[in-house]
């Protein structure tokens, strides 16, 4: 298991912050491996709203399908799985000054052989860390500096 927490800072409302990001198509915007993400159905996000998600990692491409499973006014976890692993994404909101506190945990497990590569990854994943920290808040930023899109949850 590899497991990565990062703690950001983001300068809009908690409710802001948590609409945008539980809709998890908007990680093809924040997370460095993510190339599409795209909601299978049309139906509002709640709890088992899914996304089929392709990423590039290592020079490959990887596609899992994400559920969301817990969706609070300051929790809400993605699970995505496909035959080589199960990656969960928990994101945890509290308010802070003048905006919101995120604490994102990004879990993968492996499953099979390729539990072996999962000491070799660690670093890389440490490093997508890195970036997603570098990136969601001007994602944010640019999501909320711009009106929303047709098919993002009101």
């Amino acid at each position: 298991m590899i497991e990565v927490t990062r703690v950001v800072t983001l300068r809009h409302p908690l409710t802001d912050v948590v609409r945008y990001l539980s809709d998890f198509s908007h990680t093809e915007m924040w997370d460095p491996g993510t190339v599409t993400c795209e909601q299978i159905g049309s139906a509002p996000v709640a709890v088992g709203t899914e996304w089929h998600n392709v990423s590039q990692f290592r020079g490959r491409r990887t596609e899992l399908d994400y559920t969301l499973t817990r969706f609070e006014e300051d929790h809400l976890t993605f699970v995505g799985r496909n035959k080589t692993a199960t990656s969960t994404d928990d994101l945890r909101f509290e308010e802070h000054a003048d905006g919101t506190r995120l604490t994102y945990r990004a879990r993968v497990d492996f499953h099979g052989l390729a539990r072996i590569a999962t000491p070799l990854l660690k670093r890389e994943f440490e490093r997508l860390g890195d970036e997603v920290s570098e990136r969601l808040p001007q994602a944010l930023d640019e999501a909320m500096s711009s009106p929303p899109r047709s098919d993002s949850p009101q």
